[in-house]
């Protein structure tokens, strides 16, 4: 049976801490250095996974005392066997040697008994942050890359497969940046093996607001995540049990994923010791269980084989929880999310401002480096209704690439502006990429097309996939612009069954931007442009199941620039019908807007 399987039909146990069960042995500097690494020029005590290649006896025992205390899954002493965390102890040439040793002998243990017992390759946040600076005057500096760290977890994810682990979890997360480097480094592994490794995902809180450390909401960062198909999601450390029933309700309510949770005994007291007895943790995760909460039940920080034996006997007889079904409408996230869907909101204003070749004031900003300043610009959009951001960089004068990580950087930073979510736009395949690199939330890419043809256009699409971004679909192809209502529905079909039927890309991650074309320029052929983009919003929303619809409103009046009040009436007025025919967002300038009844 695999884990998949049995988790439908019971709780599934998990083991409880490690470092605890570690720190029981009275171990010495010499225990931790072994033969192998007694000229060591650092202290190596405390580097719980080295005991994978200098005492694996140790790391032995506890899995053994795990197993016999009824844990279904025990994880693997690897948590911090990366080469990000191993550089403080200069261990980082032996990472992947710790992974895989800590996996092979969780697997001997495992595989020892009578039962079916599963292993999980733990997966640490790493000892870094992608998402947050750790120099308070340098805003956009980050001790580690996007790049660095996706390596550092591809070497570990890569070992602890080969030493023979189930299932892969992702543990104590606070960054949702560092686990989706984590998932991408994980998908390219999955591509080349031609299968989806399972994945667990485990967050911790920050405070009793139920936000992680970078200041995200705890479905803001499965959000961020969700693209991967993860075996489950939950939480790990935080708190006691008694303070995270209310967290597993908000989880289990409505995300569409099974649920995990392992908390610490309690909180440390002024000497570092846990004192959450057993049955305290058992009771409390039963009243979740019976409420229909939980599918796994553990124990982090302070817990032992004590605490699991009385979690497995407390779970017995429990039924799972059932998984709610997953909705059909796209939701993106900063620190928050942002649910675009018209039974909620009819229209979602994309602001716009925050262009370089839509404000002159943001693009001298950018120029003159004054990204602080370049922020207000984003914050006023959001004060005037915007709740997805464009972000865009591409002028002849600027490094793109550089200056969309930079700003995006600095706006992680200002939590007025990152709560809302980001659209990366950009003509530049590398600067929309670089974008995902700096960007914890789900975002929005603007935008790939078949210009180039199919071959590129599958490529970008499965890349953006393991980045989890929606994607704006732009109405052109080997032919050029799609300019009449036919070429445009002709070339929106072409993309939808290659992205969806084919690549299985989530419909409600599609979002076709059907080309808003000036009007009123005095040449025959662009009088039905308005018309004929409204017409092919109709269209898609009733042929293309699922998908969505976006356009670039200031286009539409490109011929009257300067004479703000003509343009004004025009955009409202095209926004007021599109509505009507289902477009689902636009970027516009939202505090340009006139009510539809109230224009002269």
């Amino acid at each position: 049976m695999t884990l998949k399987e049995a988790l439908v039909e019971r709780i599934i146990i998990l083991d409880g801490a490690m470092g605890t069960m570690i720190q029981g042995f009275d171990l010495t500097e010499k225990d931790f250095r072994g033969e192998r690494f007694v000229g060591s020029s650092v202290d190596l005590k405390g580097n719980n996974d080295l005991l994978n290649i200098t005492y694996p006896d140790c790391i032995r025992q506890i899995h053994q005392a795990y197993v016999d205390a009824g844990a279904d899954i025990i994880t693997a002493n690897t948590f911090s066997s990366n080469r990000i965390s191993q550089k403080e102890y200069n261990c980082e040439e032996v990472a992947a040697e710790m992974a895989r040793e800590g996996a092979r002998i969780a697997r001997q243990v495992a595989d020892s008994v009578d039962r079916q017992v599963w292993v999980a390759g733990t997966m640490g946040p790493t000892s870094k942050t992608l998402s947050l600076s750790p120099d308070m005057n340098r805003p956009d500096y980050r001790a580690v890359t996007f790049d660095e760290m996706a390596a550092a977890y591809e070497e570990q994810a890569r070992a602890l497969i080969e030493g023979g682990v189930d299932v892969l979890m992702l543990e104590t997360c606070f960054d949702a940046l560092n686990a989706k480097a984590a998932l991408y480094a994980i998908q390219k592994i999955n591509d080349e093996r031609a299968e989806i490794f399972p994945v667990m995902i485990s967050a911790t809180i920050n405070d009793r607001s139920g936000r992680t450390l970078t200041g995200q909401t705890l479905e803001a960062f499965y959000t961020s995540v969700s693209h991967y198909p993860m075996l489950s999601f939950g939480l790990n450390c935080s708190f006691g049990v008694k303070d995270l029933g209310g967290f597993a309700r908000e989880l289990a309510s409505h995300l569409p994923v099974r649920i995990s949770i392992h908390p610490n005994a309690g909180l440390p007291n002024e000497m570092g010791e846990y004192e959450e007895q057993p049955e305290f943790t058992a009771h409390y995760l039963k009243m979740m269980a019976v409420e229909g909460l939980l599918n796994i039940a553990g124990g982090c920080c302070g817990t032992t084989p004590d605490h699991i034996r009385a979690i497995a006997e407390a779970m017995k007889d429990v039924k799972p929880h059932v998984v709610p079904k997953e909705t059909d409408h796209l939701v993106v996230s900063g620190l928050e999310t942002v649910v675009v869907d018209r039974q909620v909101s009819n229209f979602m204003n994309v602001g716009e401002r925050t262009n370089v070749a839509g404000s002159k004031k943001f693009a001298r900003l950018i120029r003159e480096k004054k990204y602080d300043e370049a922020l207000s610009v984003a914050a006023r959009q959001i004060e005037d209704g915007a709740t997805i951001i464009d972000i865009s960089m591409d002028d002849a004068m600027l490094d793109s690439k550089v200056e969309i990580g930079t700003y995006l950087r600095h706006l992680a930073n200002d939590p007025a502006v990152a709560k809302a979510a980001i659209m990366i736009d950009s003509s530049e395949w590398t600067t929309l990429i670089e974008g995902l690199k700096n960007a914890q939330g789900k975002c929005i890419v603007n935008s790939i097309s078949l210009k180039n043809g199919e071959a590129e256009f599958i490529e970008h699409a499965k890349e953006l996939h393991c980045f989890g971004a929606a994607v704006v679909v732009m109405a052109f192809d080997e032919k050029g612009q799609a300019d009449t209502f036919e070429r445009k529905i002709e070339v929106c079909q072409r993309a939808y069954d290659i992205l969806v039927k084919k690549l299985h890309f989530p419909a409600h991650d599609v979002i076709f931007d059907v080309n808003v074309l000036s009007i009123g320029t005095g040449i025959a052929e662009h009088a039905n442009y308005g018309v004929d983009f409204i017409k092919a919003v109709a269209w898609i929303k009733e042929h293309l199941s699922g998908t969505l619809t976006s356009g670039g409103i200031s286009n539409l009046s490109f011929s009257f620039r300067g004479n703000n009040k003509v343009r004004e009436a025009m955009h409202s007025a095209f926004l007021y019908h599109a509505i009507a025919d289902g477009l689902d967002m636009a970027i516009v300038n939202p505090s340009m807007l006139k009510v539809y009844d109230e224009i002269p």
